[in-house]
């Protein structure tokens, strides 16, 4: 069986149509592992996708989920996996928490439905040899991110990587096809978005910009989990990597004397680097953040 881990970003939705569209071997099914707070534009892509490209070609693309990741951020009884939320501490210091959302909102999900379409649901053992090929939207320019899935079920295969195409050559397919605004796939309060992509959530669509605002600022001191059973964030918590809060970070073009006063105010990174953020999205085997997270077990152990 050949699953594709469909993220509705461009590398993954070039591999999609590459398929349907009989380039690539045919895929039994897509797999969408959705955390619940993807951007509008992410959802109304994969309906696209859906309609117009896996249907017609007999793709089911299936919905999985582990809950939202909003919301569970914000609800003090629920156990949450962390966001790479950008600190400062006490002492000026700056940090960043664990990245565990990927693992808890993307592979997990995908992993158990893996198991259900084999037979084999979780806690029963996968017999040795029996796994499905698992199309990963990794392209040749970041080939170095290009794992293994971890587990001996799901083999890992990186297409366009095999038939040599960079994301270029996907965004110039999709072009072709008339999905120029195929969107980048990540969380929409996710703290790696550079400030093309903030502005752009902020100039286009207002209801989503309040949102990711209220949701930096109810996390000014960490997930209310932890500060429900009494272990406290020992600094504040930001979305922007300035460090201040999202309703006043720079995240419009600034001069260079004004980048220097605010580099040195709160040690912000340089104006390349806040501005394009994380380039491509969320894959859940390969997410482009700046922090590695280890491939985990069914039991959440490093493997």
């Amino acid at each position: 069986m050949r699953a594709l881990s469909l993220g509705a970003g461009v590398q993954s939705s070039a591999l999609l149509c590459l398929s349907a569209d009989g380039t690539l071997p045919k895929i039994d099914i897509a797999v969408f592992a959705d955390t619940g707070w993807e951007p509008k534009k992410v959802y109304e892509h994969l309906d696209r996708l859906e309609r117009e490209v896996a249907a017609p070609a007999g793709i089911p693309i299936l919905r999985v989920s582990s809950g939202n990741i909003r919301s569970d951020a914000l609800d003090p009884n629920h156990r949450f996996a962390s966001m790479p939320l950008y600190i400062l501490n006490q002492d000026g210091k700056q940090g960043m928490t664990r990245r565990q959302c990927t693992g808890e909102y993307k592979i997990k999900p995908i992993k158990k439905k893996i198991r259900e379409i084999l037979g084999y649901p979780y806690p029963s053992r996968v017999p040795k040899g029996v796994f499905v090929e698992q199309w990963v939207g990794i392209s040749t320019d970041e080939f170095h991110r290009a794992k293994d899935s971890g587990v001996q079920y799901m083999h890992n295969a990186h297409p366009l990587i095999d038939i040599g195409w960079s994301r270029a050559d996907c965004v110039r397919y999709l072009e072709r096809l008339g999905l120029a605004d195929t969107p980048k796939s990540s969380c929409l309060g996710c703290p790696f978005h550079g400030n093309a992509q903030w502005r752009n959530i902020r100039d286009t669509s207002p209801s989503e910009w309040a949102d990711v605002v209220e949701f930096d600022a109810a996390i000014r001191q960490g997930n209310a989990r932890a500060n429900a059973t009494g272990n406290p964030l020992l600094g504040q918590a930001y979305l922007h990597r300035s460090r201040v809060p999202l309703s006043e970070a720079p995240i419009d073009h600034v001069t260079a004397a004004e980048w220097a006063a605010l580099q040195q105010e709160t040690g912000a990174p340089d104006a390349e680097d806040l501005e394009t953020g994380v380039v491509d999205g969320c894959s859940p085997w390969a997410c482009r953040g700046e922090q590695p997270e280890p491939v985990r077990d069914d039991f959440g152990l490093a493997v």
